[in-house]
């Protein structure tokens, strides 16, 4: 019996994945941020002062990657951050100018997002989505 390596799961949502990073990072492009730092930025929306390390781990993102993303959106102005009151880390948040950028690209994700599921039939997205979320707390 062979296997048929083109079913493999892993193998296939990533290249999912990368498709629609490099999708949302085409729309993004003339925002100067990427679908990663646009991640960050409506993370941020929801909760403020949250260290790097928590970031990182509600967002399922490494540290590193997290903590040059969070730097890159600070010399936007889109975040800004303070020093941990206890240890080393950082707080992280929400400036102004970030809430203005993620207000003027709502309208812009919601389309994106309209998009996207146009993509599967109806009946198909909740099944995939839940799908998803099952493997993203493996």
């Amino acid at each position: 019996m062979e296997d048929d390596f083109s079913t493999c799961l892993i193998l296939n949502a990533r290249m999912a994945a990368r498709a629609l990073t490099r999708t949302a990072d085409q729309k993004l492009r003339p925002y100067g941020i990427t679908a990663a730092q646009f991640n960050i930025l409506v993370f941020l929306l929801n909760g403020s002062d949250r260290s790097i390390t928590e970031c990182a781990r509600l967002l399922a993102m490494e540290r590193s990657t997290l903590s040059r993303n969070i730097d890159l959106l600070e010399k936007k102005s889109l975040v800004a951050t303070q020093p941990s009151p206890r240890g080393n880390g950082r707080l992280c948040r929400l400036t102004g100018a970030g809430h203005d950028l993620i207000e003027t690209l709502r309208p812009q994700w919601r389309k994106h997002q309209q998009e996207l599921r146009a993509q599967l039939e109806a009946p198909d997205f909740d099944t995939s989505l839940a799908a998803l979320r099952g493997l993203a707390r493996l």
